[in-house]
């Protein structure tokens, strides 16, 4: 699995944010350069041995100087201003990835603390393992079982929140297959630290595949096993669900399942095992 490069960008919205970087980088550095080059000029022309150097002590005020001196932040919190306007127009999280591909519908769902992925077209759910087909884009709706957190894979681009009750949506696409890091950004408790989970980028055929298979085994993820699922539990290996109750994740959204306890008061001890059958 790679290690989460932010700037190894595997998709378009990685490739977008990589670049809004790149550009602030850049733009900054034309006001730090300068200013360590001159802070540099300045300590050496007035040092003691140049006799050129004339001290003004009774110098005070310089319109040109002034000019030059607020006309260079000014241009760049413009630049900024520009890159960042562009920017979050383009890689707003719910704008759709223009594609010839229909976009992979993906509901997600932290928990105290593992991630849930429910695949609501193929009727199969996965913990801790997100699995997408390279150069399909892929529509994520999100929301949380517990207290507020924070999705991201750092190699495909933006991260998002996730709050109970709330539904928000991100568009993400991976350009080449691979296993990348995904993982919880904001804490969430004793298990935060292992909150991780692994997302496999295959081809269209291997990612058809593996919804075949798990179709044939696992059990179903109704709300008697979702209720096993959300309580606390760390290190929780990947596994995958054959079959989803219809609605089930329309049902948090509208709280019909109740929120769980969060990280100090969950519904179980984080030694639980959610594995059915474990």
């Amino acid at each position: 699995m790679t290690g989460g490069n932010i700037l190894d960008a595997a998709g378009p919205i990685a490739a977008g944010d990589r670049q809004i970087l790149l550009n602030a980088l850049s733009i900054m550095l034309v006001i730090v350069v300068p200013t360590i080059v001159v802070a540099l000029a300045f300590a050496w022309w007035f040092r003691a041995s140049n006799t050129k150097a004339h001290r003004r002590p009774h110098f005070v005020y310089s319109g040109r100087i002034e000019l030059l001196v607020w006309s260079i932040p000014l241009l760049t919190i413009l630049f900024l201003a520009g890159v960042i306007w562009v920017g979050s127009h383009r890689l707003d999280p719910y704008r759709p990835i223009e594609s010839t591909a229909r976009p992979l519908q993906v509901q997600v769902v932290s928990l105290d603390w593992k991630w849930l992925f429910i695949y609501p077209e193929r009727g199969i759910a996965a913990v801790n393992r997100l699995v997408l087909p390279v150069g399909v884009p892929v529509h994520f709706s999100l929301t949380s079982d517990t207290v507020m957190n924070a999705f991201f894979v750092p190699q495909l681009g933006s991260m998002v929140a996730t709050m109970y009750g709330m539904k928000t949506q991100l568009y993400l696409q991976a350009d080449r297959a691979a296993d990348y890091l995904g993982l919880s950004t904001q804490f969430s408790g004793d298990g935060f630290s292992d909150m991780n989970f692994t997302v496999r980028a295959v081809s269209p055929q291997s990612f058809e595949q593996w919804v075949h298979t798990a179709q044939q085994g696992g059990d179903v993820l109704d709300r008697a096993a979702y209720d096993a699922l959300s309580r606390k539990s760390m290190r929780v290996p990947p596994f995958t669900y054959r079959g989803v109750e219809p609605g089930l994740f329309d049902a948090l959204i509208e709280r019909d399942i109740a929120a769980g306890k969060g990280p100090h008061t969950g519904r179980g001890g984080p030694g639980v095992n959610p594995r059915p059958g474990g």
